[in-house]
């Protein structure tokens, strides 16, 4: 079996057991805190695989940029976070400011990928679209975390379907995607830098 039907299959089997998790309704029963330390574990799990397994690190590295930034379009879901804020299922403070931000980071991951750009001109905008991208994750988490120790049961609803993707599936992967696109900037410019000497 090839590395990536391995990998693929991988993925397929994790995104069917967070679905079970969800359906099973596995982050309702857990403590609070729990929610965050899955999704540290998981993301750990993605760093280290990357960092540590070459075969998942050359197929990764050679993924075009673009497909790595296109997994970001999944932060769309930040629309839904404003209509469950407009519901009154989520406070104002963690869906406002994090469905405008992951609505922008998404429509600017979908304006990289499929506007015509020169490679210097796409490289130097992905850059900067991930910092901003990876602030804006960064600060969503934050904030879960602050709900977390104050009053779990603003986020309620990121313990049910759909949103329980988030930390046990989509999150991991977007904050893992984050770094390694940091990872392959910074070696393809120690490259560059290198042939120049």
């Amino acid at each position: 079996m090839s590395i990536p039907v391995v990998i693929r299959l991988v993925f397929w089997c994790w995104f069917a057991a967070a679905v079970l998790a969800g359906q099973q309704h596995v982050l309702q029963r857990l403590p609070p805190f729990a929610t965050q330390g899955i999704l540290i574990g998981l993301t750990a799990l993605l760093l280290l695989g990357y960092f540590r397994l070459a075969a998942l690190r050359d197929w990764v590295n050679r993924l075009d940029f673009r497909s790595l930034v296109l997994v970001h379009v999944s932060r769309f879901v930040g629309i839904y976070f404003l209509l469950l804020y407009a519901r009154g299922e989520l406070p104002y403070a963690f869906a406002v400011p994090g469905g405008v931000g992951d609505s922008i980071v998404a429509l600017g991951a979908l304006l990289i990928v499929f506007l015509p750009l020169g490679y210097e001109r796409r490289q130097r905008l992905i850059y900067i679209w991930n910092v901003v991208g990876f602030i804006d994750i960064m600060l969503i988490v934050g904030t879960a975390i602050r709900f977390n120790l104050t009053d779990s049961s603003q986020l309620r609803a990121l313990t049910r379907l759909p949103l329980s993707l988030l930390p046990t599936f989509l999150v991991p992967l977007i904050i893992a995607t984050h770094i390694v696109i940091f990872t392959r900037i910074a070696r393809a410019r120690a490259a560059i830098t290198n042939t120049r000497q």
